[in-house]
């Protein structure tokens, strides 16, 4: 489970965040959704510590979020824009990432032959292609076995076999008991995966709920229609 209470966040005289409180359940998939500049990279990153908050709080897995780095370590994390040194290879990112943890990878050769990338392993980051560094992003989310995984448009470049592996994969974590944050623009993915949407538009929360929740109050069977509904009404 993750909690954020009344959570506040400004950078310098734009105020992003004013007073989001939301949960994010196990065992399921909840999409942060909203348009551009409504505040959803922040409150992730807010979870995730990247990003202090100027008041409010966040609680992950029972435990007080803000300032407490051991959190950290129950997150999986994929970015919308992976970004890695460019003149080590992927084996040598993989290796950097597991000396910064401190304990061993556990799900290595199973991510590594899901996304095919056995054969980009030797190569340097900066000679891989935007989906291959995708594909190197999605096993660094995974590879400790995470509680949480945060999601920033994870199929963002991906090629249509491994953004299906990917969704299966999401779909088998979820199963597993594990709370999944999930941020998307292509609504069909969003409409494959999430149970839960936390709409937010201005830094505020106008909508905490079950997709089909949504659903009955906008009228709207498809949920791409049912969130531009709630962006006209807003």
């Amino acid at each position: 489970m993750v909690r954020v209470e009344a959570l506040t966040k400004r950078f310098g005289p734009l105020e992003v965040l004013k007073g989001v409180s939301a949960e994010f359940a196990p065992g399921a998939v909840t999409a942060v959704v909203g348009p551009n500049a409504s505040g959803k990279t922040t409150l992730m990153k807010s979870i995730l510590g990247l990003v202090l908050p100027d008041s409010g709080q966040i609680e992950v897995l029972g435990e007080p979020a803000i300032n407490n780095p051991r959190v950290r370590d129950r997150i999986g994390y994929m970015p919308q824009d992976p970004r890695f040194p460019e003149n080590v290879t992927a084996r040598e990112v993989l290796a950097l990432i597991e000396e910064l943890r401190g304990r061993p990878k556990m799900r290595h050769e199973e991510l590594v032959e899901r996304f095919d990338l056995a054969e980009h392993l030797d190569r340097p980051t900066r000679f891989l292609s935007g989906g291959t560094r995708q594909k190197l992003s999605a096993v660094l989310a995974f590879l400790f076995d995470p509680e949480v995984l945060i999601l920033d448009e994870p199929t963002a470049g991906l090629d249509p076999l491994a953004s299906s592996r990917f969704k299966d994969l999401v779909k088998a974590e979820r199963d597993r008991g594990k709370t999944v944050i999930l941020t998307s623009h292509v609504m069909s993915e969003l409409e494959e995966l999430a149970e839960r949407i936390v709409f937010l538009l201005e830094g505020r929360v106008v909508f905490a709920g079950e997709v089909e929740d949504l659903r009955e109050t906008t009228g709207e069977a498809r949920l791409e229609r049912a969130v531009a509904r709630m962006m006209e009404g807003a």
